[in-house]
């Protein structure tokens, strides 16, 4: 995809809105490849049979083509309710991108560009969505809606987030994730976009706050956002270089190479502790590589749907 979008940090993420329709709509002409062949034209019109359900709504044609039980959507149903949570942390804004596109995002960048596609499906679907955004504070709130108001004024705090430079902006996300979890009443089905950096102390009180989001029986899905190049795999020259951290300001000064080995085994360590509880909370869990596309981000979420009732 070559989709260039200017940024202007007064304005925000400009073409956020036609950007996240673009990578829909790659994403749909390439279902056919996918698990959901035969589902691509019609998944806007139809939602999947549940055992038990009215059979007065079946559509027997689509069942002929695809195998499978649909029935017929109505414009005034709304099947499913999600909420979208943001780690606006100053780490989500790694790396410095001067023109957020489609090929320069950084990890805020990626994850708004990511809601948004969801947020396009969702609305295509009829569905509420409702999004959350935390930093040091929480920091935006609106309930799940599917008007069409609401999806803009969505589309609106996502833009104006992509763009906004917080400085020395540390969280404890499982402080905010409880607040979230407070304000979520209808059974949902929940996004976290994090990067997941935070003292290694604070581990158990995340997974916690992941729990009480699972409350009420929502299905939660964590979104993990890094730059596997810089971030996992350390893949720096052995220049000296001064490596700051971008929420408390402390540095360091040192070559690349002295610490590659020791660096990669501890993240790699510390991804596989939280991949290990995700699974034990029976939370998903998907790593989420800004330098890859959005089809794991659609993927997740058409599963996720199949299997939410």
């Amino acid at each position: 995809m070559n989709l260039q979008s200017e940024v202007n940090k007064t304005e925000g993420f400009k073409n956020l809105e036609l950007l996240a329709k673009q990578v829909v709509e790659g994403f749909i002409a390439g279902m056919h490849k996918s698990p959901f062949h035969g589902f691509s034209a019609e998944f806007a019109e139809h939602k999947i049979y549940n055992q038990g359900e009215s059979t007065r709504h079946i559509d027997w044609k689509l069942f002929a083509k695809t195998d499978k039980l649909f029935t017929k959507r109505y414009d005034e149903e709304t099947n499913l309710r999600c909420h979208l949570i943001i780690d606006n942390s100053s780490s989500m804004h790694y790396p410095n991108v001067n023109e957020l596109s489609i090929t320069s995002l950084n990890k805020i960048g990626f994850s708004a560009l990511a809601a948004a596609s969801l947020m396009h499906i969702l609305k295509k679907q009829r569905d509420a969505v409702g999004l959350s955004i935390y930093s040091d504070a929480y920091d935006y709130y609106a309930p799940e809606k599917g008007s069409e108001r609401h999806h803009r004024m969505l589309l609106e705090q996502l833009s104006k987030m992509a763009v906004s430079k917080p400085k020395n902006k540390q969280t404890n996300t499982y402080e905010y994730l409880h607040q979230i979890a407070e304000k979520i009443h209808r059974r949902s089905m929940i996004f976290v976009f994090t990067d997941m950096f935070q003292s290694t102390v604070e581990d158990d009180k995340l997974f916690d706050a992941l729990r009480h989001l699972k409350y009420n029986k929502h299905d939660v899905i964590l979104f993990h956002v890094f730059d596997k190049e810089k971030e996992f795999s350390f893949d720096f020259d052995n220049a000296p270089k001064r490596f700051i951290d971008v929420e408390t300001g402390s540095h360091i000064d040192l070559y690349a190479e002295n610490i590659k080995e020791n660096y990669e085994k501890a993240v790699s360590d510390y991804f596989n502790n939280i991949k290990l509880k995700c699974g034990q909370y029976k939370i998903k869990y998907v790593e989420a590589n800004i330098n890859d596309d959005f089809n794991k981000i659609l993927t997740t979420y058409m599963l996720e749907r199949q299997k939410f009732a």
